[in-house]
């Protein structure tokens, strides 16, 4: 066998290993197809996440309006309660207060959820 026949057998070869694999059928059946569905975007998981994320920012809300906002209320008079806070402009009110605390508490959320995908990728969790 000469050199150019082996070269030639080894690329058939490396040929038969990148083709790609038929896919799968798909499977039949209700519960079958809803399985598959549920592992093949990882439902569950997205599930999971949402609920916990759900009430994460129900705890981060109350910090944010029982204990932070009262601080900034010490460190800034007239702060105290920020969720009450109203503009008037030509006899209209708006209630900037409830966004404020919307947004610090959006901040702090996006902090938390930061740090918590920070350190699950430090131990290696995807």
């Amino acid at each position: 066998m000469s050199q150019d026949d082996k070269v030639l057998e080894e690329l058939q070869k490396i040929r038969q290993l990148l083709e790609p694999k038929p896919t799968p059928p798909a499977p039949k059946g209700m519960w079958k197809e809803f399985m598959d569905f549920i592992s093949k975007y990882k439902v569950m998981g997205l599930a999971v996440a949402f609920i916990i994320g759900l009430y994460l920012g129900g705890v981060v809300l109350a910090l944010v309006k029982d204990l932070i906002m009262p601080l900034i209320g010490l460190a800034i008079p007239g702060l105290g309660n920020l969720a009450t806070y109203v503009v008037t402009l030509s006899k209209q009110n708006f209630g900037i207060g409830d966004f404020l605390v919307a947004v610090i508490t959006f901040i702090i959320v996006a902090l938390v959820i930061f740090l918590i995908v920070k350190i699950t990728k430090k131990w290696g969790i995807e």
